[in-house]
């Protein structure tokens, strides 16, 4: 009887493992399933908001396109808001010519975009030569720049390239300019304008800081008084040396940035520079440059 007692208490021990482990093992195709069916959902939901990016990017084409002036959307980083079945849009459109072009820039222009950034001057005159050495075709060295030698030196696999950027990101690439003062600068500089001078009158608050006696308080200034101006307005600005930057026209080259928010939070964000095409084709515009999944 007592032989007979202990196994049916063993086997009453194995009973209870065994529902033991079938509730973990259940518990474990729970949570699973829940887990894949929240990855499902918002995998869907991000791919709802890229698309939607992708349509706010396209509206606003359209509307730089628009031939009625008082409908065209201003090119100058103010913030557009639309809604597209419950998805919320944020547009900025910024004109390339407000920005600083890194391959027309001259030395004291270059100079002005470190200055912004608060550096000493021995740090701005080795970026700005270390910039000029790499857009210029030769291979002489500049007194602060640096050529071939410099880079081998610092252990680098590359050289300048000897001809101009190519992308903006290619700067990261220069000696003695890293990704976080690229960071810095990059809202302030294009290589798509081709103009030596910034437009102040489309220009980001990054690039505003670069004209002569722009201080900080000076560019929010200016930027909150263009906000103010309606499309098809027109108005002078005027800037710190006295002179007037008019808000009238637009380039052909843009910078778009639109952030989609789904209902429940998720969101998504394409960056794109295009230039509008201005034939008749079937295409409006021609993308020069593409991020997305971007987190700013």
């Amino acid at each position: 009887m007592a032989k007979r007692g202990r196994q049916r208490g063993v086997v009453l021990i194995l009973v209870l493992w065994v529902i033991v482990l079938v509730t973990i093992t259940t518990g474990a195709f729970t949570i699973l399933a829940r887990t894949e069916t929240l990855q499902a959902h918002h995998l869907l939901a991000s791919t709802q908001a890229r698309y939607a990016a992708e349509a706010g990017l396209n509206l606003a084409v359209t509307r730089l396109r628009n031939p009625n002036l008082e409908l065209q959307w201003v090119a100058d980083g103010r913030a557009y808001r639309e809604t597209l079945d419950d998805i919320k849009l944020e547009i900025k459109i910024v004109d390339e010519r407000g920005k600083l072009d890194i391959n027309a820039a001259d030395e004291l222009v270059l100079a002005s975009l470190f200055i912004a950034q608060d550096f000493d001057e021995q740090k701005v005159a080795e970026l700005v030569d270390a910039i000029l050495d790499w857009r210029d075709a030769d291979d002489e060295i500049r007194i602060n720049g640096a050529e071939d030698r410099d880079y081998e030196a610092a252990g680098l696999p590359y050289g300048p390239a000897n001809a101009p950027f190519i992308i903006t990101e290619e700067l990261q690439q220069v000696l003695g300019l890293n990704y976080a003062l690229f960071r810095q600068i990059e809202p302030a500089i294009t290589v798509y304008s081709r103009r030596g001078l910034i437009d102040a009158a489309f220009a980001p608050y990054e690039a505003l800081l670069t004209l002569p006696g722009m201080t900080p308080d000076e560019a929010r200034r200016i930027v909150e008084e263009r906000e103010q101006i309606q499309p098809g307005d027109e108005m002078d600005l005027l800037l710190p040396d006295g002179t007037a930057a008019r808000t009238r026209g637009q380039g052909n080259t843009f910078s778009i940035t639109v952030k989609a928010t789904m209902p429940n939070g998720i969101w998504e964000q394409i960056e794109a520079t295009v230039a509008l095409v201005r034939s008749q084709t079937d295409k409006p515009y021609q993308v020069l440059r593409w991020r997305e999944g971007v987190k700013s």
